[in-house]
């Protein structure tokens, strides 16, 4: 049963049952917890946000969405990892990721999508492997 559970997203994500937020070293670029944008991001590399955000995200990298982060945005990147809360449409080419802190309201478009243990989703979800962030941007 567990196996099922992980094949649909909703099993643990990890061998102690929670996933949590770790943003990664590698990131090209931060958004502070104090910060808060409107406009557009676009750009390369892995983006940790961890203030506020309205508008559209572009990335050639990962999204990565902290714990007390709020996002309001159509986002397009090859990785997305939701630990706040997102409000938008979101399209990656590898995987959307839903942390047990994180709540997304919106549409996901997404080679995997995967939701742990005590997030919350609203909205569709469409999983078709090969998707193109490129194509799908807003």
């Amino acid at each position: 049963m567990k196996g099922l559970l992980r094949l649909f997203g909703l099993g643990d994500l990890t061998s102690g049952g929670r996933q949590t937020f770790k943003p990664p070293p590698d990131a090209s670029s931060t958004i502070g917890p104090g910060i808060v944008l409107k406009g557009e991001v676009r750009g390369e590399g892995t983006v940790v946000m961890l203030g506020r955000f309205e508008g559209d995200i572009i990335l050639d990298g990962a999204l990565h969405v902290g714990p007390d982060a709020r996002v309001d945005a159509n986002i397009a990147a090859k990785a997305i990892v939701v630990a706040g809360m997102v409000r938008g449409n979101l399209s990656a080419g590898t995987r959307v990721e839903i942390l047990p802190t994180g709540s997304l309201t919106g549409t996901v478009k997404s080679g995997s999508f995967a939701a742990a243990d005590g997030a919350t989703v609203k909205g569709e979800v469409w999983v078709e492997p090969g998707t193109d962030p490129e194509e799908a941007a807003p």
